[in-house]
C-alpha cells in the first residue's frame, strides 16, 4: 500500500481537467449535438488507479456485504501469455472490461458485429456466473477516417459521427447485445487525454515537435510484449502517418496539431486533436482504473493499437496493469480480411435485410471467437434454417393449450429435479447443463453449446410427437422444464427472442424475401400440390415441391395438411454435401 501512495503523482487521476470543448476552425461552424441514446443507465467513474466504482459508490453489494461468489470457473485464452488461463478477478465477484468500440464514419460491418456479439457473449456469461461486471465501450468520434467523410459530405464531423454512433447503437439493439454500462465518446474526454499525455512527457517518455506530441518507444523496453513483435521490425503502424521528425519510425501520435478545416482543442502544445491510440488508454483509465481484468477487441487491434495503450499506461502509471488480453478473430471472404479498407465488407444492415438478426447473431457464435469465419451464402442460409428450428421446437411444446391445461405447473414455479420430471427427461437436461457449463467454460466455446441443443430439443419433439412420449408420466412437466432450460441457454447467448412465434414469423417473411415469393404464392402452390396428388398426377406434385425446395421452401405432410418452412434451397444443400 505504501508503494501506491508514494506513486500517487506518477498514477493520478484522469479527471483532474475541467472539461471544455474549444471552438472548430473557421471552415466548420460549432453545432448542437444532439445527446446519444440513453441505453446506459448507469455510470462507472474511477478516482484511484484501483477502485472502480459506481455512481460515486462501490459495486453494489449482494448476500448483505458479502460480493456475489461466482458459480463456476472460467478459461479464457491470454493474447499476452499466449495460453488459456484460470480466470480471476482483481476484486473478488466484480470485473471491470474495457472493449473498443467503432470508429463511427459508416454503418458497421459484420466484422464489426463479430466483436460486439462475442464480447457481449463473454459478458453475458461474466454476468451469469453472478459476477458484478462493469462493462466500457467506447466510441471514436475524432479521427482522419471521420474528418475525411465529413469533408465528402460538407458535414460537421462530430455531428457525422453521433450520427453513425446511433446506427450503430441501432445495429447492436437487432443483434440482441446487451448495452455496455457507459459508452464513451473522445470528443467528450480531451481533458483527460490531455491530462494523461502531460504525464507521460512528465515521466520522460514522450517529446513534442511543432505541436505535435510523440511516444518514444524506445525509452519504453517491454515494447512488443502484446504482439510479439521485436522493436527493431516495427514499423509505423496503421494510422500512424511516416514522419522525419520522429526519433525512431515506429514513434507514434498522442497529440497531433491542428491542420486547416479540422476540429481542434486547445492544449499545452498547441491547438490539435489526440492520436488514435492515446482515447482508449485515458477513457479505460477515466472509469476502471489504470488496473482492471478484461480489454478487448478484434486481433487486428493487437498491433499497433492495443500494444501502443500497454506503452501508454504503463508509461502514465507504473501500477497500469491488465490481467485478460482477450482478442476476436477476423471475418473473412475468400480467406482475405473483412474490412472497409478493403472494400470487401457487407453492412450488417445489408445482411439482416435478407436475413434474421438472430439468424447473424447464430453464424457468428457458431464457430470459436478465436477462429476465423468465412462469410458465405451458405453459412448464413444454414445459420437460418437452425434457427428457426431451435425456435420451432420450444414454440410447439408451450403453445397457449399445454400452457393452459389445469395440470401444468407454471414455467416460473418449476423445479427442475428427479421427483419433479421422470428420470429420462431429468437426465437430458443434467447432460445439457453439463455440456452448456463445461464449454462456456472452456474459453466460451459456443459452437459446442449450439450442438448440445440437439440433445433437449430432440426430446422435446419425441414427447410431442412419438406414441411413447405422449403416454410419458408428467410430460407436461418435462415439456416446461425442457423449454425453461433452453430458455437459460439462448439467454445467456443472447439467442432468446421475446416470442418465439414473432420471430418464426419473421424468419419466414426473410425467407420468402429470399425466395421472392409471398405467402399467397406459396399457399397457391400447396393448394395445386393438394389437387394434383388428389388426381394421382405425382409427376406435377413432385414439380412443385421441387421447385420450392429449390429457392429454400420446404413442404411438411402430416395428417393435418401441408405447411411449409425455411429450408436451406436445394443447390446449397448440394454444395454442404458436397464439402461435408
Amino acid at each position: 500500500m505504501g508503494s501506491i501512495l508514494l506513486n500517487l503523482r506518477f498514477c493520478k487521476p484522469l479527471s483532474s481537467v475541467r472539461f471544455s470543448l474549444l471552438p472548430f476552425s473557421n471552415s466548420f461552424q460549432k453545432v448542437q449535438l444532439k445527446p446519444l441514446k440513453p441505453n446506459k443507465p448507469r455510470l462507472f467513474r474511477c478516482f484511484s488507479s484501483s477502485q472502480p466504482v459506481i455512481d460515486n459508490k462501490t459495486f453494489t453489494k449482494t448476500d448483505g456485504d458479502k460480493p456475489a461468489t461466482p458459480s463456476s470457473q472460467l478459461w479464457l485464452y491470454n493474447t499476452m501469455t499466449r495460453k488459456k488461463e484460470l480466470f480471476k478477478s482483481k476484486l473478488e465477484g466484480k470485473i471491470g472490461m474495457y472493449v473498443c468500440g467503432v470508429t463511427a464514419y459508416d454503418l458497421s460491418h459484420i466484422g464489426h458485429a463479430r466483436v460486439y456479439v462475442t464480447f457481449d457473449v463473454l459478458y453475458r456469461y461474466l454476468k451469469h456466473l453472478g459476477y458484478q461486471v462493469c462493462y466500457v465501450r467506447n466510441f471514436t468520434d475524432v479521427d482522419d477516417k471521420i474528418i475525411a467523410r465529413a469533408n465528402e459530405l460538407g458535414e460537421d464531423p462530430i455531428s457525422l459521427s453521433r450520427r453513425y454512433c446511433e446506427e450503430f447503437h441501432q445495429d447492436m439493439e437487432y443483434l440482441h447485445c446487451l448495452p455496455p454500462s457507459v459508452e464513451p465518446c473522445v470528443s467528450d474526454h480531451m481533458p483527460q487525454i490531455i491530462d494523461m499525455i502531460k504525464q507521460i512527457i512528465d515521466n520522460g517518455f514522450a517529446y513534442s515537435v511543432d505541436g505535435d506530441v510523440y511516444f518514444s518507444v524506445d525509452k519504453f523496453p517491454e515494447y512488443g510484449k502484446l504482439s510479439g513483435r521485436k522493436l527493431e521490425d516495427n514499423r509505423a503502424g496503421e494510422r500512424v502517418a511516416v514522419d522525419s521528425r520522429k526519433k525512431n519510425p515506429a514513434d507514434f501520435a498522442l497529440w497531433k496539431s491542428a491542420k486547416e478545416g479540422e476540429p481542434f482543442w486547445e492544449s499545452p502544445w498547441g491547438p490539435g486533436r489526440p492520436g488514435w491510440h492515446i482515447e482508449c488508454s485515458a477513457m479505460s483509465a477515466a472509469y476502471l482504473g489504470y488496473s482492471f481484468d478484461i480489454h478487448g477487441g478484434g486481433m487486428d487491434l493487437v498491433f499497433p493499437h492495443h500494444e501502443n495503450e500497454i506503452a501508454q499506461s504503463c508509461a502514465a502509471c507504473n501500477h497500469s496493469n491488465i490481467s485478460y488480453w482477450i482478442h476476436n478473430g477476423f471475418v473473412t471472404i475468400d480467406s482475405e480480411k473483412m474490412s472497409k479498407s478493403l472494400g470487401n465488407f457487407f453492412t450488417i444492415r445489408q445482411v439482416i435485410e435478407l436475413y434474421h438478426p438472430l439468424a447473424l447473431r447464430l453464424f457468428l457464435i457458431g464457430t470459436h471467437y478465436q477462429s476465423p469465419i468465412n462469410y458465405s451464402v451458405l453459412q448464413l442460409e444454414s445459420a437460418s434454417e437452425r434457427i428457426f428450428y431451435i425456435y420451432q421446437v420450444p414454440q410447439h411444446g408451450i403453445s397457449p393449450s399445454y400452457l393452459n391445461h389445469p395440470n401444468i405447473v407454471k414455467h416460473e414455479d418449476i423445479s427442475i429435479g428427479k421427483d419433479s420430471v421422470p428420470p429420462d427427461t431429468f437426465n437430458s437436461i443434467d447432460k445439457f447443463h453439463n455440456d452448456f457449463v463445461a464449454s462456456m467454460s472452456d474459453d466460451l466455446h459456443t459452437p459446442v453449446v449450439l450442438a448440445a441443443l440437439s440433445d433437449p430439443l430432440k426430446t422435446i419433439n419425441d414427447l410431442l410427437h412419438t406414441r411413447k412420449g405422449k403416454k410419458q408420466a408428467k410430460r407436461l412437466e418435462s415439456l416446461t422444464a425442457l423449454e425453461k432450460t433452453i430458455r437459460n441457454v439462448l439467454t445467456v447467448l443472447g439467442l432468446m427472442p421475446t416470442s418465439y412465434s414473432e420471430v418464426l414469423q419473421q424468419l419466414r417473411e426473410k425467407a420468402l424475401k429470399r425466395a421472392k415469393l409471398t405467402e399467397d404464392q406459396v399457399l397457391l402452390k400447396i393448394e395445386e400440390r393438394n389437387v394434383a396428388r388428389k388426381n394421382k398426377d405425382y409427376e406435377k406434385s413432385d414439380a412443385i415441391r421441387k421447385d420450392l425446395a429449390a429457392v429454400g421452401v420446404a413442404l411438411m405432410d402430416s395428417p393435418e395438411g401441408t405447411a411449409w418452412r425455411p429450408a436451406l434451397p436445394l443447390a446449397l444443400q448440394e454444395q454442404q454435401a458436397a464439402t461435408s
